[in-house]
């Protein structure tokens, strides 16, 4: 697509500005096809976004060295993902996963952690996908299995009312060969919403969380249970967490502050002044 975009540009629009985005921080091995693809189009590109810091590393490593931002292309709509009235506090502490059921995303770490913590803990896993059944049957092996909930994928309008009902949101994502976490956007749907959050340092887990969350050693189910232990224990670091990260959320990745960030770098590749200055 951005090679085709790359000889549009040339054929139709030659004094159009070329701007590129890229989610990628691995740099993952590639084909004679690709390498030609993305020198044409990295030659062609009058600057690059990036989803993440890391993005910019492997742009300079294929050779880019043009204008370059990290902005993330989505934001949390905090009209919907906001701070919603908690349920009663239940018996049980509860963490939350919300996303897919795929090995990358780490899920049996966060299987193996609760196993640790004992009854006094509740998982809600939201979602679905090709890992279930395994997952479904690793719960029945840790002898946890009435202590998960599984709940399938609901509307972003409804995300709000089941995190409400929630002590934790933990993306425990674990890195491949190929992958590793690009933005984590539940996390951030989770800090709007004033829910703690803990994640692995996989990826961009841990720029995009900041001081908002509690990070540990992806893989590491023994550290993961004892950021949530510290948050079982600890009623007032959930209450500091919950509000560093609505704080964050709203500042740095609201839909609004997004959207601002990538017309005032708009302006700056045309050569125009900030959106501040209209």
């Amino acid at each position: 697509a951005a090679l085709q975009i790359a000889l549009a540009r040339r054929l139709f629009a030659p004094r159009a500005r070329l701007i590129l985005h890229t989610w990628q921080n691995v740099n993952r091995p590639k084909g004679w096809p690709v390498r030609a693809v993305l020198r044409i189009t990295l030659g062609a590109a009058d600057a690059i976004l990036c989803a993440n810091r890391e993005g910019t590393r492997v742009l300079g490593e294929m050779g880019y060295r043009g204008p370059v931002e990290v902005i993330p292309p989505i934001g949390v709509d905090t009209r919907v993902f906001r701070p919603v009235e908690r349920r009663p506090e239940p018996s049980a502490f509860r963490a939350a996963y919300a996303g897919r059921f795929v090995p990358e995303k780490g899920i049996e770490i966060l299987l193996q952690a609760a196993a640790r913590l004992g009854p006094s803990v509740e998982l809600w896993l939201i979602g679905g996908g090709p890992q279930q059944a395994l997952l479904r049957s690793l719960a029945r092996e840790l002898g946890i299995e009435e202590r998960v909930r599984w709940v399938r994928s609901v509307p972003p309008e409804r995300m709000p009312e089941l995190l409400a009902q929630v002590d934790a949101l933990v993306l425990p994502s674990r890195t491949t060969p190929i992958w590793k976490e690009q933005f984590g956007r539940v996390l951030v749907e989770a800090m709007a919403c004033g829910v703690p959050v803990v994640g692995s340092d996989s990826g961009a887990i841990p720029e995009v969380m900041g001081d908002a969350g509690l990070i540990f050693p992806e893989g590491d189910a023994a550290a993961l249970a004892d950021r949530l232990r510290r948050l079982m224990e600890d009623p007032g670091l959930r209450r500091e967490l919950g509000e560093r990260g609505y704080r964050r959320a709203v500042s740095l990745y609201s839909q609004e502050v997004i959207a601002g960030r990538t017309l005032d770098f708009y302006r700056k590749i045309m050569g125009r002044g900030s959106s501040g200055d209209q």
